[in-house]
């Protein structure tokens, strides 16, 4: 296929980067298109570890394009550090290392507003990652964004400070009782900043689209996953972007006709950072698949809350992003449990339903109706065909395509790129 988009089926986590990774090499291009450095790709190699908040995981391959889209907040700050820490690493960014001019800029104050929102939440809180990602997007649909290009012009800047430190300092001073931010002490810190991206800030729809005119093969990178959509997710426990994969046309201006395929991720399980409906949450037994399956956070460190894998919420993801394929991660982590169970229907005060709740409230208070299915002891890491894989983990593979609806085609079986089984092709 000339493009593709990978979307998270779950609530993000679900090992996208390893796959993003995996399908780099025949990738002339990798673009991001939503969320911001609240996100974190881990992608492990010949036993070294790199993880990514803000640049494409196409950046740990030589030679290929990377775009950071218009649909991505960016913290400059931030990304100068990650660049720094990839150089020092022994990666090269120059080029190949694209900014949108569109992309919204994330500063101090909307840090500092992120926070102190969640401190006045108090027991509602969202568990935000205070890294003023939601603070951001507010601004840019309230039209007061400042974005990448305004960092380049020093009146256009101080025009855009003052607009939105108008409302923002008054919140600070009246309503949180916190220290207000001086226009002049930002116009300095930003210029200075949009000095050092300044050559990679450009016009990256005219650039993604004319790869795509010439053939070239792009593949789309999403953040976190359908569940946490503003609007598809489980609301308002969600981030403020579109990780389904509509997002993929409004985060880089690429029209949806011109792409060409959806590829869903899912873990074998199911997790979830923070706050929030988590209906197959296993009370009392996630700790064995969270110290197994390393579950912390790539971002934060956070713990992340774990349970079995959910056919409703996955079969619903393949529906909402149209992907009719699947690639299953982490289903090493699942080896010596003698019994694994998958999510088939909830009960909602006694009745039985298929369908996912509209509402917070009912996701709370769901009895999930499960499958059980006998497990296997087996050590599966190291296989390479799927004719070898043990018989119970295949009747796994088998159910859960059954139930979802779609077919896997990529098994992930460990964190390096190697511990991959990958029964199709998907790129010319």
């Amino acid at each position: 296929m000339p493009n593709l988009v990978i979307v998270g089926a779950q609530w993000g986590d679900e090992g996208k980067g390893k796959v993003i990774d995996l399908l780099t090499e025949h990738a002339d291009a990798v673009v991001r298109f939503q969320g911001g450095n609240n996100a974190g790709h881990t992608v492990v190699f010949g036993g070294q570890k790199q993880v990514l908040h803000l640049i494409p995981c196409g950046i740990l391959h030589e030679g290929k394009i990377c775009v950071i889209g218009n649909g991505v907040v960016v913290d400059p700050d931030a990304l100068i550090q990650e660049i720094e820490q990839l150089q020092t690493a022994g990666f090269h960014i120059g080029e190949n290392l694209k900014i949108s001019n569109l992309s919204p800029v994330t500063f101090a104050f909307h840090r500092a507003l992120d926070k102190a929102k969640e401190m006045k939440r108090g027991k509602e809180k969202i568990d935000t990652t205070h890294r003023g990602i939601g603070p951001t997007y507010a601004d840019k649909y309230s039209r007061l964004g400042i974005r990448m290009i305004d960092l380049l012009d020093e009146k256009r800047l101080r025009n855009r400070l003052e607009q939105t430190l108008d409302e923002k300092n008054y919140l600070f001073k009246h309503y949180f009782a916190l220290e207000t931010f001086k226009i002049n002490d930002l116009l300095v810190e930003y210029l200075a900043l949009g000095e050092k991206l300044r050559p990679h800030v450009t016009d990256t729809a005219f650039l993604i689209n004319t790869l795509l005119a010439e053939g070239k093969n792009v593949l789309f990178e999403g953040a976190q996953g359908t569940y946490l959509d503003v609007d598809f997710g489980t609301y308002p426990f969600v981030t403020s972007s579109h990780p389904i994969a509509g997002g993929a046309s409004i985060g880089t201006g690429v029209g949806p006709t011109r792409i060409d395929e959806v590829l869903g991720v899912a873990k074998a399980y199911a997790t979830r950072v923070g706050a929030g409906p988590f209906p197959t949450e296993w009370e009392g037994g996630g700790e064995a698949l969270r110290q197994k399956g390393n579950e912390f956070g790539a971002t934060t460190g956070r713990p992340r809350r774990c349970g079995w894998f959910d056919a409703i919420t996955v079969r619903r993801a393949a529906m909402i992003n149209g992907f009719e394929q699947m690639a299953l991660t982490k289903l090493d982590i699942l080896s010596g449990f003698s019994k694994i169970k998958i999510c088939i229907g909830y009960k909602i005060e006694g009745r039985l339903q298929e369908d996912f709740p509209a509402s917070a409230e009912e996701m709370d208070v769901v009895e999930p109706v499960y499958q059980e299915l006998d497990g296997w002891q087996e050590d599966i890491s190291a296989i390479k065909e799927y004719e070898k894989l043990p018989e119970n983990t295949k009747k796994y593979i088998s159910e859960i395509e059954k139930r979802v609806g779609v077919k896997i085609t990529i098994i992930s079986l460990g964190e390096d790129r190697k511990q991959t089984i990958l029964l199709r092709s998907f790129f010319k």
